[in-house]
């Protein structure tokens, strides 16, 4: 009876016998199992079930259960779970790399509470982009980073405001993505807060450093920039006085100030002072602005004299010249039969004007234009009277010229040259005469005159004579004769001819 317990035993200690763990302990208990395999051989046969546990079979005795019950509890079940490392292919996916380090991270300005950084994008900003920067500071000689803004933003320009003046702070930005945040790029020294002193200087545009020209009705709209520390007071006043504010709206900045009006008027004309000071230091610039519109038409216009297809003009200049000086006078013409205007001068700087080369028996009519800066006046100033060209009349007396005696004896002014040519190859005399009236032209071989003969032809074209002998033989050759005549003399050249 005291043996019965064992099997109970044996049953606890084969539950855990099916784990692999319990099967490198099966080295160290060969060295007990042949004392235990004898005692409990009677009572195993009674207790059928444990008997298919064979690897259990050598830790029924007491003293071999203590040993073997340590081992399997210490270690636990997770570590004989093989299937742990099976979520190992969720990780292989591509892991997105965060941007890199922003770049030229600089102070652009300093204030006494406040400054300004400035940076460059990074090089490289990661497949899924870049969400934006985050802005840390630490204070000088601590080591507590903290963001400045909550969220991340876009922009490489960021002012950190509410700072004590005197602190030095230090400054890192991190650019930011979906697949994190990269190396900060940060500042190698502190940044002081102070107060920066700069002397007020108004930066006036070239283009406002002459008269400033806008239309009546036109928007005026000026940006003057200017600089100085800490910030200066800006005033703005025309001919000593303050301007005035239901036509004129001011408004200044840190940087610049902006002088509008919604719809300019003449009586915006003039100078205006602006005036920028810090503690009694100063700087001043004047603006000036003219307004103007198209002038007044010309005043007094008069047909003075008509004469021959010429008429005289003359005029005023207009009362109003719309704030503009007058820059010439547009004169037109209308004849009666069309009725159409046509530009006879443009930009004529006189006040008065001739007019010529009118056709006769037309009457006209004529109008004037005074012109600015603007354009032409709305209206023109036409002439009361108008002007007809009448036809003179006119005998015509033909010029004399004396008769110029254009007679002249026959004069070679191109003699004959000797030739030589081959037989059979057609070949040419020349020579050239003049003499009036027309000299007649004889051709004469060895002293006998050529007539009539299919061999020969001779012409004569604007004093060239010439002769053509065609396919001559050793006969053809001799003495060739150009004899010019006419009644008041003859004239001749010769020259001889070789056939080979």
């Amino acid at each position: 009876p005291a043996k019965k317990p064992a099997p109970a035993a044996a049953k606890k200690k084969a539950a855990p016998a099916p784990k692999e763990e319990a099967a490198p302990k099966e080295e160290a208990a060969p060295a007990s199992a042949p004392a235990t395999e004898e005692p409990p051989a009677p009572e195993h046969p009674l207790e059928q079930p444990p008997a298919p546990i064979d690897e259990s079979a050598p830790i029924p005795k007491e003293a071999g259960a203590e040993e073997t019950l340590v081992p399997p509890e210490d270690p636990p079940a997770p570590p004989a779970e093989p299937p742990s490392p099976a979520p190992e292919p969720k990780l292989e996916k591509p892991k997105e790399e965060p941007p890199s380090c922003p770049l030229s991270l600089a102070v652009e300005e300093v204030s006494e509470n406040s400054f300004t950084l400035t940076w460059k994008a990074p090089e490289q900003m990661g497949r899924a982009g870049l969400d934006g920067y985050v802005v840390e500071i630490c204070k000088d000689g601590s080591s507590d980073w903290k963001a400045v803004n909550q969220e991340p933003f876009l922009s490489t320009r960021y002012t950190i405001p509410n700072l004590s003046s005197g602190d030095k702070i230090h400054v890192r930005v991190m650019a930011v993505s979906a697949s994190g945040a990269s190396v900060p790029a940060a500042l190698e020294q502190p940044v002081l807060i102070r107060e920066i002193l700069q002397l007020p200087k108004i930066r006036m545009p070239r283009h406002l450093r002459e008269t400033y020209i806008r239309r009546v009705g036109d928007a005026v709209n000026i940006m003057i920039p200017f600089q100085g520390k800490p910030q200066p007071e800006v005033s703005w006043t025309k001919g000593g006085q303050p301007l005035d504010t239901n036509r004129i709206n001011i408004r200044n900045t840190a940087r610049d100030t902006i002088f509008y009006i919604r719809q300019a008027q003449r009586e915006d004309s003039g100078k205006y002072e602006l005036m920028v000071q810090i503690n009694g230091a100063e700087d001043k610039a004047t603006l000036d602005i003219q307004v103007v519109e198209p002038p007044g038409p010309p005043q007094n216009l008069k047909l003075v004299d008509v004469w021959g297809f010429n008429v005289a003009l003359e005029w005023t200049p207009p009362a109003d010249n719309g704030n503009s000086e007058i820059k010439g006078y547009r004169v037109q013409k209308s004849d009666k039969k069309s009725g159409k205007w046509f530009t006879v001068l443009e930009r004529c700087t006189r006040t008065s004007c001739t007019i010529s080369d009118l056709i006769i028996g037309n009457t006209y009519s004529f109008r004037v234009f005074s012109e600015n800066i603007c354009g032409l006046s709305d209206s023109a100033a036409i002439a009361s009277g108008v002007a007809y060209i009448e036809k003179t009349k006119t005998t015509y007396q033909p010029e004399k010229i004396p008769q110029r005696d254009m007679m002249e004896p026959p004069k070679f002014t191109q003699p004959l040259t000797d030739r030589m040519t081959t037989r059979g190859y057609s070949t040419h005399l020349f020579c050239s005469v003049r003499g009036f009236p027309q000299p007649k032209i004889i051709w004469l071989k060895n002293q006998m005159e050529i007539r009539e003969d299919p061999k020969y032809i001779a012409l004569i074209d604007q004093g060239v004579c010439s002769l053509e002998i065609r396919k001559p033989g050793p006969f053809d050759g001799g003495v060739y004769t150009c004899k010019a005549v006419n009644p008041l003399g003859e004239a001749s050249v010769d020259c001889r001819l070789d056939v080979k």
